[in-house]
C-alpha cells in the first residue's frame, strides 16, 4: 500500500480522533495516549509535535490524502544521548498490509541521518505480536524480555527490548 511520512498538519485533527478513538490502539500505547480520544487530544497532540525541537522526529503516516498514523523517533538525553526511541501506531483498519514496517524503516534511516546515534530502540508489550513482528521485519532485535514491567489497564504484564543499531539498518 503506498503512503508517505510527512510532517503534521493541524487538518489531520480530525482523521486522527477517529482513528485513534480505538481501545485496541490504546490498549499498546503508553497512558499518555487518551481513551477515549477526542478531537481536542488530536489537536494537543499535533500541536506537540509542530513544537518539538531538533531532538524529535514526529511525523503523520498518510494514505490516500488522510493522515492515519504516526510515528516518531526521540533522541536520549544524558547518557542515552546516542539513542533515539522509536514509537507508532497506525488506524486499525490499515493493519496487516505492510505499512508499518516500510514506515519503521524509513523513520531509522532518517534519523540515523539527521542525528549521531547508533542505536534506536522500541519497547511493545510482550503480548503485541503485531508490533514485535512490525520491529523484527523491519531488521530490529530483541535484546531481551523485561518481567512484569508495565501496568495497563488492570494488568501487570512484560514488555519486550527491540533495537536496531546504525550498522544494521
Amino acid at each position: 500500500m503506498e503512503f508517505c511520512l510527512r510532517p503534521w498538519q493541524l487538518e489531520d485533527a480530525p482523521s486522527i480522533a477517529r482513528l485513534a478513538d480505538d481501545i485496541e490502539i490504546a490498549r499498546w500505547l503508553r497512558d499518555v495516549f487518551p481513551n477515549p480520544y477526542t478531537l481536542k487530544d488530536a489537536q494537543g497532540f499535533i500541536q506537540s509535535c509542530l513544537e518539538n525541537g531538533e531532538d524529535s522526529l514526529c511525523l503523520a503516516i498518510e494514505i490516500d490524502g488522510q493522515a492515519v498514523g504516526s510515528i516518531g523517533l526521540f533522541r536520549g538525553t544524558d547518557v542515552y544521548q546516542k539513542n533515539a526511541e522509536l514509537g507508532y501506531w497506525l488506524g486499525r483498519e490499515f493493519h496487516g498490509q505492510g505499512v508499518m514496517t516500510q514506515a519503521v524503516r524509513e523513520i531509522c534511516r532518517m534519523g540515523f541521518a539527521r542525528w549521531d546515534i547508533g542505536r534506536i530502540y522500541a519497547e511493545p508489550y510482550a503480548s503485541n505480536a503485531g508490533s514485535r513482528r512490525v520491529l523484527e521485519k523491519a531488521g530490529f532485535q530483541l535484546e531481551g524480555i523485561l518481567r512484569r514491567s508495565v501496568y495497563k489497564l488492570g494488568e501487570t504484564q512484560d514488555s519486550c527490548m527491540y533495537s536496531l543499531l546504525r550498522e544494521e539498518a
